[in-house]
Formats: structure tokens, sequence, C-alpha cells
């Protein structure tokens, strides 16, 4: 038997709802956390005939990457689509649960399932995250140092860009005088004690500033921790929106627009005038990622793949890069195989599948 709460903590555990944008509502849609779950579809976009088709599985839950709901929903009448989605979960009693821009600003995420599916190497985020790192620091008696650092490690605390178990460690003394109801570790209650301590400083992402104090405490020997946490104005390399990377071999123009077109079976490619240059830099973001052009442009990318371009836009390439709109579904259709992936690692044996209902809303002709 397997809860819901336990497939949100293994889809929060990669992507945490802190990393998701302001406008997002990533997490759970409908549902509860502590139901049951039968079985899993996974899907792009939540509509009618996905629900239906998880009720004729059997299957209890529908996890998507675009939310059902985004802005505030006032009624449940079926006047809309998003209504009729939601009044029909209800009534069949099938969860909902979506990983949206969190997904997007992670590396291993839709990005990435981007840039795989085009043979990309030398990967990196195009636009690193700022605002999600904090400096940790905690004082420790130094027969306990090993102990505590490892814990905090373990936790997921000490990682700076490809490297991991960073800290930093100064040995100094501290005071401190328990009152006549305390249990110190050291000393006694009511006289002031000096201790030889290591001030232990990490670095921790936002989202798991609170397991790693949790596993400090744990392994720490005082009644009392004394520990500091610090806003960083670092980027953090692993988070962030789009990505970058090298083809292993260069391409023709034309010839990375068929490449592209037969990788993502898009019906179409809008796209700036080509400039009569070999194709070694690719950018790429998925879905609306127009925001990022400029960032392309400076990161030396040849061309730039994304969806959603509106026309004033194309003129920002300005004949420094070329832009490729492949349009919004296909750029992010793989994030189904990710969700999958990310599911069956966490739960082998239980019972997941690849919704088969085509749910672009843009037809080509």
């Amino acid at each position: 038997m397997i809860l819901l709460r336990e497939i949100i903590t293994a889809m929060e555990g990669v992507a945490p709802l802190s990393l998701q944008e302001s406008y997002d509502n990533s997490g759970l849609q409908v549902g509860d956390h502590e139901m049951k779950v039968t079985g899993i579809l996974v899907t792009l976009d939540v509509s009618e005939e996905v629900l239906s088709e998880a009720e004729k599985l059997g299957f209890n839950l529908v996890v998507s990457h675009h939310p059902v709901i985004f802005g505030e929903l006032k009624s449940i009448t079926g006047k809309n689509a998003t209504e009729r989605i939601v009044r029909m979960a209800i009534q069949k009693e099938i969860a909902i649960y979506s990983g949206h821009t969190n997904f997007d600003a992670i590396s291993g995420g839709v990005n990435t399932a981007m840039a795989n599916r085009l043979g990309l190497v030398d990967q990196e985020i195009l636009e690193p995250a700022d605002g999600q790192l904090k400096k940790l620091v905690v004082f420790v008696p130094h027969d306990y140092l090993e102990q505590v650092r490892q814990a905090m490690f373990d936790a997921g605390a000490g990682h700076i860009g490809a490297y991991d178990s960073c800290s930093f460690k100064l040995e100094g003394k501290g005071t401190f005088r328990g009152s006549e109801g305390s249990n110190p570790f050291v000393g006694e209650p009511g006289k002031l004690h000096h201790e030889p301590e290591t001030r232990l400083e990490t670095v921790v992402p936002v989202p798991l500033v609170s397991k790693v104090v949790r596993a400090l405490t744990r392994a720490h020997p005082y009644e009392e921790v004394a520990y500091d946490i610090y806003p960083l104005e670092n980027i953090d390399p692993r988070n962030g929106m789009g990505m970058v990377g090298n083809l292993q071999n260069p391409m023709d123009e034309e010839v990375f627009l068929g490449f592209v077109k037969d990788r993502f079976g898009t019906g179409v490619i809008r796209h700036t005038a080509l400039r009569g240059k070999a194709v070694r830099k690719v950018a790429l973001c998925g879905g609306s990622g127009s925001f990022l052009i400029r960032r392309a442009v400076a990161s030396g990318a040849d061309v730039f793949v994304t969806g959603d371009v509106k026309y004033h836009q194309f003129f920002d390439a300005d004949g420094r890069i070329v832009i490729m709109d492949i349009g919004h579904f296909e750029s992010e259709q793989f994030t189904r195989e990710l969700f999958y992936d990310l599911l069956m690692k966490n739960f082998p044996k239980f019972a997941i599948r690849l919704s088969e209902t085509d749910t672009n809303p843009i037809k080509y002709f």
C-alpha cells in the first residue's frame, strides 16, 4: 500500500515547491495526502479524457506537468474546462498532483530532458538561481566534529558546484552556563563553563535547511545546540532556468533544424534568419522561454530552442543567434518520461503508466 503523501515526498524531494515561480501553483491540486493510491497515470496536461483514462485503468492519481488550477478558483459549476476537470476529479475520487516550474528549475529536470534529447554535452544551467543558498554555522565540541559534519553532509549540505563535502572549520573556545533545571553535556548547572569547540561552516540549499538542522541536532551532543543561518547572494549552479550545452559534432543550421524537428516531432518550427554558421552551442528552455533570449545570446549559443515566442521577441535575435520556436507542448513533452522514471525509481513494483491521451491543444495544417 502506498499513500499519496509518500509519492508527494518523492516528487518534492527532487524538486521542492520552494523552487517554483511566484505565479505558479505546483503541488497537490485535488486529493487527500493520506489517501491510498491504486495506480498513477502520468501526463503533460490534465483533461477530462485523461481522467477517464485513469478511471478505466482503476488508477486514482494523475501526475501532470501543468497544473489544473493556476488562478483563483471561485466556483466549481462546470462553466469552463478547469471547473469541469476539478469537479470530475472530485466525483471520481481521482487525485491530481502537478510538478511545474519547480521541475523546470532543477538540473536533471525538464530542460535536461530537452538537452538529452538533442544529445548535448557539457550541460550547464542557462540562468542559475540566486537566493537559494544559506550559510549554516554550528559550534561543536572537538570530539564530535566529524560525527556532526557527516550528518550534515548526508542530509544534503556542503555542495558547491561539482564539489561535495565542502566545509570550513575554526577552533576556539565557547562559554555557557546552564540554569538549575538544565542537563548539560559538560559542565555543571549554574556554573560558567569554557569548552574547546570548533566553528563548522557549510552551505545548504534553502529547501534542505530544516532537514540539515534536524540532522545536526540529532548528531550533536549538546542539550541546546548553538547554530546560525545566514542568507547568501551566491548563485546555485545546480538550480535555475534553461540549459546550455554543446553538440558532439557541429551541424549546418538547416541540418540542425531538421534534426530538431525529428527529435521533437514538431509540426512546424518558427525561426529567425539563419546566419550561415555551424551550430555548435545550443541554449534551450522548455515551455515559454523567451525571457531567456538575452541570456542565451550572452552565453555564446548559436541557437536558442524554446516555445511561445511572440512576434516582437524574434527581433531580439538581431543576427546574434537563431531563435527556434518548436512549440510549448513539443518542448516539454518528455517531462512525462522524466516523471515516469522518477516514480518507477522510488516505487518500482507499483502500477505506473504514461497517458496515451494527446493533450496538445494545437494542431497543424
